[in-house]
C-alpha cells in the first residue's frame, strides 16, 4: 500500500504539526454539522413522547404511546441507515462539501415538517426523511476531516468532532427546558413539541460557511483522477462491492459494522430511552408533569455532558494508548453503567448523577467510530465505508426499541415487577458484541490513511 510521507512525517513530529487556519476551520464547521444534527436527535428524544400523545388523542394509554414511540424511533433510524448508505457513496462520487450541504438542507427541512405532523404515520414519515440527511452527515463531515488535516493530527481532530457534538445534545435538552414539549399551549395555540420541532429549521443556515469556506480534499481529488485516467474496470470510486472484494476492506467492514451495532443498538436501543425512565420513575413518586419535564430536560443535559466528556477520554486514550484497548475499555463501561442506571434510578437525584455516568459510556464509543472508522478504508471508498459501517447497522439497531417495547409489554403482561428496567437489562448485553469484534480489528494508531 502507498505510505505517504508527508504524513508519516506529520504524525513522527506531533499532533499540531502542519495544522494551519484553514484546517481548524474545517473541524469546526464539519462539528457544527454534526453538533446540529444531534441536537435534532435530542430534540426528537424529548418530544416523541408528547407529540404522540398528541396525535394519538390525549386518552392513550401509556403503553400504546410508548409502542409508537418505539415505532418512530425505528423507523428514522431505518432512514439513518438508508441515507447513510446512499450519502456515503454520494460523498465519495460528487464530493465531501457538497453532500455536506444537501444533507443539512434535508435533516433540518424536516425536523421543521415534523412539527406540522396531525397523524402518527404522518410524524413518522417526517422522522424517516429527517433520518436520510441525518445519516449521510457523518460520513461526509469525517471523511472531510480525516483527508483534509495533517496525520499527526487525525485522531484529535475527528475526536473532537464527535465530542463536540455533545454540544448539540444539550442544546437540545436546554431547548426543552425553554420550549417544553409536554406544554399543550406554547405559543399561538400550538404545543411546545411542535414549536421545538419548528425551532430545528434554524442549523439549515450553516450552509453558508459551507459553500463560501470549505473545499474539497486534495486527496479526494486526486484519487478521483486516477480512477478516471488509469482505466482500471477493477477500481471504482464509491462501490459498495469493492469493500467485499479486498480481503483487507472486507475484514474491516465486518469489524466495523460488529463495533457500529453494538454502540448504536445500546445508544438507541436503550440509553436514549432515558427520558421514558425518568418518567416512569417520578410518575411513581407522584410527581407533576412540569417537574418530570424539567428533570428530563436537565438530566438529559447532564448526560451529554457526561457523553462530551467520555467522547474525549476515548480520544486521548486512541490517540496516545492505541484504538482497540480504548475500545475494550469503553465496552466494558457500557455494559455496567447501562445496567446499573436502568436498575437504580428512582428519583430525580438519581437522575441528576446517574445518566452522566451512562452518557461517558455510551457516547465514549461513538468518539471510536469518528476516528476509527476513516482510517479502515481507502480515499475511494473511505466516505462508502464510514457510511456503511456507521449507518448500515441501524437496519439492525432498528429493532432494539421495537424490541425493548415488545419485551416491556409481554413481561408487564405476565405480572412482572419493573418491566421496563428488566427488558433494558436483557438487551444492554448486545454491549458483548463489541469486545468479541476486537479480536480481529487493526490496530490504526500512528498509521497512516490506507490507500490501493
Amino acid at each position: 500500500m502507498h505510505t505517504p510521507s508527508a504524513e508519516q512525517e506529520g504524525t513522527r513530529q506531533g499532533v499540531l504539526t502542519g495544522v494551519t487556519w484553514y484546517h481548524w476551520l474545517v473541524v469546526i464547521i464539519a462539528s457544527c454539522g454534526w453538533l446540529f444534527d444531534c441536537m435534532d436527535q435530542r430534540i426528537f428524544a424529548l418530544a416523541r413522547e408528547p407529540a404522540l400523545r398528541e396525535v394519538l388523542g390525549g386518552g392513550s394509554a401509556d403503553e400504546v404511546v410508548k409502542n409508537w414511540s418505539g415505532w418512530a424511533t425505528g423507523i428514522m433510524m431505518i432512514g439513518w441507515a438508508t441515507g447513510g448508505i446512499i450519502f456515503g457513496m454520494m460523498s465519495d462520487r460528487w464530493g465531501r462539501v457538497k453532500t455536506m450541504v444537501v444533507t443539512l438542507l434535508v435533516y433540518s427541512g424536516f425536523t421543521g415538517l415534523s412539527g406540522i405532523a396531525r397523524t402518527p404515520h404522518e410524524f413518522l414519515m417526517y422522522r424517516f426523511l429527517v433520518g436520510l440527511g441525518v445519516g449521510g452527515m457523518f460520513g461526509a463531515a469525517t471523511t472531510l476531516v480525516a483527508e483534509s488535516v495533517p496525520g499527526g493530527f487525525r485522531s484529535i481532530a475527528l475526536g473532537s468532532l464527535q465530542a463536540i457534538s455533545a454540544a448539540g445534545n444539550i442544546m437540545g435538552s436546554l431547548l426543552s427546558t425553554q420550549i417544553r414539549p409536554g406544554q399543550a399551549d406554547f405559543l399561538f395555540g400550538l404545543s411546545g413539541w411542535r414549536v421545538i420541532f419548528f425551532v430545528g429549521i434554524l442549523p439549515a443556515l450553516l450552509v453558508i460557511p459551507m459553500i463560501l469556506v470549505l473545499r474539497e480534499p486534495e486527496r479526494w481529488k486526486e484519487a478521483k483522477r486516477k480512477i478516471r485516467e488509469g482505466g482500471d474496470q477493477s477500481r471504482h470510486i464509491g462501490s459498495i462491492p469493492d469493500l467485499f472484494r479486498h480481503p483487507t476492506w472486507r475484514r474491516n467492514v465486518l469489524v466495523g459494522v460488529c463495533l457500529g451495532l453494538a454502540g448504536m443498538a445500546g445508544l438507541w436501543g436503550i440509553g436514549f430511552f432515558s427520558p421514558e425512565l425518568i418518567s416512569g420513575a417520578l410518575r411513581a413518586q407522584g410527581e407533576s408533569q412540569q417537574t418530570i419535564d424539567t428533570v428530563r430536560g436537565n438530566a438529559t443535559a447532564l448526560q451529554d455532558v457526561g457523553s462530551f466528556l467520555g467522547m474525549l477520554a476515548f480520544t486521548f486514550a486512541a490517540t496516545f494508548i492505541g484504538r482497540r484497548p480504548a475500545f475494550f475499555v469503553a465496552f466494558i463501561l457500557c455494559l455496567v453503567t447501562t445496567i446499573f442506571v436502568f436498575n437504580s434510578l428512582h428519583t430525580s437525584t438519581d437522575a441528576y448523577w446517574m445518566l452522566p455516568l451512562m452518557g461517558f459510556a455510551q457516547l465514549s464509543v461513538f468518539g471510536g467510530y469518528s476516528i476509527y472508522f476513516p482510517e479502515l478504508f481507502p480515499t475511494r471508498l473511505r466516505g462508502t465505508g464510514v457510511g456503511f459501517c456507521y449507518n448500515t447497522v441501524r437496519y439492525l439497531a432498528a429493532g432494539f426499541p421495537p424490541m425493548l417495547m415488545y419485551l416491556n409489554q409481554t413481561m408487564l403482561s405476565q405480572g412482572v415487577e419493573e418491566p421496563f428496567r428488566k427488558a433494558a437489562t436483557y438487551l444492554s448485553f448486545i454491549f458483548a458484541l463489541g469486545l468479541v469484534a476486537l479480536i480481529w480489528a487493526p490496530e490504526t494508531k500512528g498509521k497512516p490513511l490506507p490507500e490501493d
